[in-house]
């Protein structure tokens, strides 16, 4: 009992739970993504590299527990993803899975993490519905959504003028929330939808895509696809001259990493938006050189949002003195997130995280510094703008 008692008194001393404990003597995280397909870049190992410098920046362990980052390849694929999955909760004591890229995949292992009491967090996939009608109490959504897409991109150029469009939309969940999501807004502003044509995930061909696009007279093309998609989607509108004769091209999910890819020459001048450039702050740049050192590339904002995600989780499991799922999901919708990724975000009841987001606008190869100087933030949207109320998301679990 003395031996007890004294524990006790060291714990307190040390400002750690006496009631500590780690399952399984580890905290193990797992990044389930695109590492080799259409979204590799868009997350890819790049996420995995930011998971583990989330990891080593919170000392390598977390009450006393060694922390690891364990990675998969899902194809985009939600029944590969799933079983990948199961396997990872049922017997490699994974305690959490996290980056998540593409909407039918994060659907399905939310789904498979709720009814294992786990704790799942996406940054990759776009869908609001995962903090909406599909939410769970282990599920947690950081980084953008579908709405907050739509209410800066598709907002501010209805503002600009361009109060009619057209939709190129990726043949999936994720595309159909943010076609979406981006059309109520651009009505609510008094623009119009004139169509929509779906393509599938990973199309080579847009030619008799865009040849709708472009006779349907819309002053937008709005893009509501990602990675490699939107690349081809934009490279391909240059050969049949859709900027040039009058229309816009708007990419409603467009990273610094599809920047990157395209080149300024082609990029320039596209409005988009990211809750996360790397040039913004000071915070932001010693984390995303540190990032670069590692990578050779500097982050976009799924992988700055996959090391603040993995940081929030383990800030959690501290703060609740133990890796139990309900205490740390409680702890993790408790904390603020303040970290490179956001300075002041917060975790909302439907579990959405909600922090800035920027508009920005492609730089022109005469604007840029250098490597990587590619954005001109055009302004600041709010949290609490840009992301659906959670007393509105949908969400069962929000009274």
């Amino acid at each position: 009992m003395a031996r007890f008692f004294a524990s006790v008194a060291v714990a307190a001393l040390l400002g750690v739970p006496a009631w500590a404990e780690v399952s399984d003597n580890k905290v193990r995280i797992g990044i389930l993504n695109d590492q080799t397909g259409v979204y590799a870049d868009f997350g890819g190992l790049g996420s995995v590299e930011a998971a583990k410098m989330a990891a080593e920046e919170f000392g390598g362990t977390v009450l006393g527990a060694p922390v690891e980052i364990v990675s998969a390849d899902h194809q985009n694929k939600p029944d590969i993803a799933s079983n990948i999955a199961r396997q990872w909760y049922d017997t490699e004591q994974v305690d959490a899975i996290m980056e998540l890229t593409t909407s039918s995949v994060a659907l399905a292992v939310q789904a498979l993490s709720a009814e294992k009491k786990k704790i799942n967090l996406v940054t990759g996939a776009a869908t609001a519905d995962l903090t909406g009608k599909a939410c769970s109490p282990y599920g947690f959504h950081w980084a953008y959504d579908t709405h907050a897409l739509a209410v800066g991109t598709g907002g501010a150029l209805v503002e600009d003028g361009g109060d009619s469009w057209f939709f190129l939309t990726a043949d999936y969940a994720f595309g159909y929330s943010l076609e979406e999501n981006t059309g109520a807004v651009v009505k609510e502003k008094g623009g119009t939808v004139v169509g929509s044509v779906r393509h599938p995930l990973a199309a080579t061909d847009f030619s008799s895509f865009l040849l709708q696009a472009q006779s349907s007279g819309a002053k937008v093309v709005g893009l509501a696809n990602a990675g490699l998609d939107t690349q081809n989607a934009i490279k391909q509108a240059a050969e049949f001259g859709i900027v040039q004769g009058g229309q816009r091209m708007a990419g409603l999910l467009f990273t610094l990493a599809e920047v990157h890819g395209l080149g300024l020459e082609t990029a320039q001048g596209l409005t988009l938006t990211e809750s996360f450039y790397w040039d913004r702050t000071e915070a932001s740049r010693e984390f995303a050189n540190r990032f670069k050192e590692r990578t050779g590339k500097m982050p976009n904002m799924v992988q700055a949002g996959t090391y603040s995600g993995v940081l929030h989780y383990l800030k959690a499991i501290e703060a609740a003195g133990t890796d139990e799922t309900e205490a740390v999901a409680a702890k993790m919708r408790e904390l603020p997130v303040s970290d490179a990724f956001a300075e002041s975000g917060r975790v909302g009841p439907n579990g959405r995280m909600i922090s800035d987001v920027y508009l920005m606008e492609v730089k022109t190869p005469a604007e840029s510094k250098g490597e990587w100087d590619y954005y001109t933030v055009k302004a600041t949207i709010p949290g609490d703008q840009a992301y659906i109320d959670p007393a509105k998301a949908g969400c069962p679990l929000v009274q």
